[in-house]
């Protein structure tokens, strides 16, 4: 088992990155909020019963009230602010540009909340993996110079929500037992979506094969295949370090559009995703130096 934790990083960067690729198939036939609500209960669906045959020791109700804050921020604001403004005409690249700010907030964040150093090495390869990110998204913004207000405020909110989400999991929530603490956080997700989508949405779904077999991958392969992967990475790992994969995210997405749409991928993109990696594994590089945490929560 130990010899396939080396892999897990990877696998994790392949499996979010399928997430925008299954939104794209997913998104015309439901609306952002409606459609996380399916999403949400059915991983819940799927997670609640796992849990009760584990027997797994169920949190204690201040543990479950921070493990469903933490969910509403890094499932039900983030994904939601992603997907309504990208349905509100913020353009993809805009929105993916702002979400590539998160590892640099997370890793501020954990600095006040957890204690975690980071090194200035660290914050060399933070920002290198940003500017891969940039020149990854470069095409898609060419051409976007007006936009509106509210989007891109939802974009910024998103951002900010799984930015603080990730330090208060880290923070508050790193002893629940993983089966147990994801269907609380899906709980707790489901209640920024569902107000949402009654205030929001007119609630339609088209009941297409497409649809089906998009809900049905996002819920297993991303919901709780990537978001295990990540609540254990937070729970073994430094912030900054797990927080400064998602800059592969992009460039992973364009590759797979490439190969799965036929979509573009310039040469200037390639050498992003050359730099993003460059970055992460400045970022990610452990040394000998003991990281200071902050004590866990009694």
């Amino acid at each position: 088992m130990r010899r396939l934790l080396p892999a897990i990083p990877a696998l994790f960067v392949l499996l979010w990155s399928t997430g925008f690729i299954g939104a794209r198939y997913a998104m015309p036939h439901a609306e952002p909020f409606t459609f996380l609500v399916l999403r949400f209960v059915l991983a819940l669906m799927l997670l609640s019963p796992v849990a009760l045959l584990r027997r797994a020791r169920w949190p204690g109700r201040r543990e479950a009230l921070n493990a469903a804050f933490a969910g509403a921020l890094i499932h039900g604001l983030y994904l939601g602010g992603v997907f309504f403004a990208v349905r509100h005409g913020l353009p993809a690249g805009i929105v993916a540009l702002v979400a590539g700010l998160q590892p640099l907030l997370t890793a501020l964040l954990a600095g006040g909340m957890l204690g975690e150093r980071v090194s200035p090495r660290q914050w060399f390869g933070l920002v290198l993996g940003l500017v891969g990110v940039t020149l990854v998204l470069e095409p898609r913004l060419v051409g976007t110079n007006t936009f509106e207000t509210v989007p891109l405020l939802a974009a910024f909110g998103a951002m900010v929500a799984i930015s603080v989400g990730t330090v208060w999991q880290k923070r508050f929530v790193g002893t629940v037992d993983l089966v147990t603490g994801t269907a609380i956080q899906y709980a707790g997700a489901l209640v920024p979506a569902t107000i949402c989508a009654l205030l929001l949405e007119t609630r339609h779904v088209e009941w297409t094969l497409g649809f089906v077999l998009s809900l049905g991958w996002l819920v297993i392969g991303l919901s709780i295949g990537a978001v295990f992967i990540l609540l254990f990475m937070i729970r073994e790992g430094a912030i900054a370090r797990v927080s400064s994969l998602l800059y592969l995210v992009p460039g992973t997405t364009a590759v797979m559009a490439f190969v799965l749409f036929g979509e573009a991928l310039l040469p200037i993109q390639l050498a992003g995703l050359l730099v993003s990696g460059i970055g992460v594994a400045v970022a990610t590089r452990r040394r000998r130096e003991r990281i200071v945490s902050a004590p866990a929560e009694v």
